[in-house]
């Protein structure tokens, strides 16, 4: 071999010292990075599924974010609360005071209705100044808007949760399918000591109900208006009410408990009296599974009885069978959460056409996962708490809020006295803190089992993405350093032997000597 002109011992030493090189820079360059893919050549499919990891990495950790923020709103929101609820306490304590009319003066009793009147203030205050970052909380615009709420049907409508999958509004029917009812006992006007609609002996009726028991006296000659006026005069102490049987003074005498539903009831009994000549009085109930007719006749459908419960209206919702309480349904479903507290006409006539209405946006939409879509996200509503929205209580057929409890208001300490009736606004009171207690409930249930495991489990998501990023993309140290004294080796190596290659020509020179 003495050619010259093509010197094939450099040319293969030149292409693997060049092979040599490019793996030693490869080795350089992960062991400077610390990955093993820094570009799609160094492993396609590897870079393209790490950067898919990469991405659910980096929506896991905002979803994270995302959580912790949706913790502070919540925290937020519940401190304001505690302070609208200790200060709702402190008014109910007020109002039983200023109750205890034969022991204090009217002097106390107004510095009580100023303390009340300034609580309820204060309330409406928080309701309109509790923010998060510019977020108002309590003031009701994070609360669901309705559209088409019919007066004659529904008398309030709070929603507390609502899903708008494939939609931008949902719509809401609800269909009386079982009236609710009094418990009532339908007392004989001809019976017993009643002759005539007339007492002709001396009857003493124990009369009992949800709010307690009263002893009502009747003499000889007492008429079924006397019983119905002593009745209604004690409404406040017993939660019982009286009236004609249809309307007719003839009839008889029902007594009614004054709310509807299962948690009431009406007793009737007659107590203390020689019944020996003059038996009790013929108290009957209409049979509990049969409706309440338009004309009530003694004998027809009813039993014998002196205590009677009353009914919880039964509806639908959306084709869904709804709890209920008295003349309240509820729901609580991912679709939708509600209480709904219905017009005592609707709820009392099944033959009624059901109603319906729009919920057509608002609540807190939290976006809790790391892809955006309804799957992922969590509806609140949080309704406001001001004074003019908060403890709606049906009365005399329309609702009565906290601040009616005011001076000048329906149900403020001086019209209440002048009533000789506290009651109202107990039941205002109860109903706002009930209110309030269950919105701080329900943003606490939604802390401790929505958002505390959903949030456990994106980091538990986020440990194994990355790990699983880590195995594809990340460089072995051990194996690259091992890689790179080789490359040196080999680079140093194919120095020396292209070195000796082209020294190896030379000896062509020999020849021409």
């Amino acid at each position: 071999m003495a050619r010259i002109n093509s010197n094939v011992a450099s040319m293969v030493a030149q292409f693997n010292l060049a092979r040599s090189n490019d793996n030693l820079q490869v080795r350089l360059e992960r062991l400077a990075t610390g990955l093993q893919i820094n570009r799609g050549g160094d492993d396609p499919a590897g870079l393209i599924i790490s950067e898919r990891i990469g991405t659910d990495i980096a929506g896991v950790n905002q979803a994270i974010k995302n959580g912790d923020r949706a913790t502070s709103v919540i925290a937020t929101t519940e401190a304001s609360l505690t302070e609208v609820n200790d200060l709702l306490n402190s008014i109910k304590g007020l109002i039983v005071e200023a109750a205890n009319t034969g022991a204090n003066s009217k002097e106390e009793r107004d510095a009580n209705q100023l303390q009340i009147d300034s609580a309820i203030r204060s309330i409406t205050r928080i309701s309109n100044t509790a923010t998060f970052g510019g977020l108002h909380l309590l003031d009701g615009s994070l609360d669901y808007v309705t559209s088409g709420v019919s007066s004659t049907a529904i008398s309030k409508a709070q929603i507390f949760g609502a899903s708008f999958i494939g939609t931008t509004q949902l719509q809401v029917e609800v269909d009386v399918l079982t009236s609710a009812q009094k418990g009532a006992l339908y007392m004989h006007p001809n019976q017993g000591p009643i002759a005539s609609s007339t007492f002709s002996s001396t009857v003493t009726l124990q009369v009992t109900g949800s709010r307690g028991v009263q002893e009502f006296d009747f003499t000889s000659g007492s008429t079924i208006a006397d019983v119905i006026a002593a009745i209604n005069s004690r409404t406040s102490l017993t939660g019982v009410t009286a009236e004609y049987v249809n309307g007719n003074a003839t009839s008889g005498v029902v007594f009614k408990s004054e709310l509807y539903g299962t948690n009431s009831f009406v007793s009737v009994q007659r107590v203390n009296n020689d019944t020996s000549s003059q038996p009790d009085p013929t108290l009957q109930a209409i049979n509990s599974n049969a409706p309440v007719p338009g004309t009530f006749v003694f004998g027809s459908g009813t039993i014998a009885s002196t205590r009677d419960i009353g009914k919880d209206v039964q509806a639908l919702v959306n084709g869904s069978l709804a709890n209920g309480q008295g003349l309240t349904i509820s729901t609580n479903s991912p679709v939708l959460s509600s209480q709904i507290l219905l017009n005592e006409t609707f709820a009392t006539d099944p033959t009624i056409t059901s109603t319906t209405f729009d919920i057509i946006g608002g609540g807190s939409m939290y976006q809790l996962g790391p892809e955006v879509n309804a799957l992922q996200q969590e509806n609140v509503g949080v309704q406001s708490v001001a004074a003019s929205k908060l403890g709606g209580v049906l009365k005399n057929g329309s609702l009565q809020f906290l601040s009616s409890l005011q001076k000048g208001g329906l149900n403020d300490i001086e019209t209440s006295l002048q009533r000789n009736d506290f009651s109202t606004a107990s039941d205002i009171l109860d109903e706002a803190i009930d209110e309030i207690t269950i919105v701080r409930g329900r943003l606490g249930a939604f802390e401790k089992n929505v958002l505390d495991p959903t949030k456990r489990s994106l980091q538990a998501a986020v440990e194994n993405l990355s790990a699983s990023r880590s195995v594809i993309r990340d460089a072995d140290f051990a194996a690259e350093t091992s890689a790179l004294t080789r490359a040196q080796i080999l680079q140093s190596a194919g120095t020396s032997v292209l070195s000796l290659a082209n020294q190896q020509a030379q000896t062509v020179l020999q020849l021409l000597g």
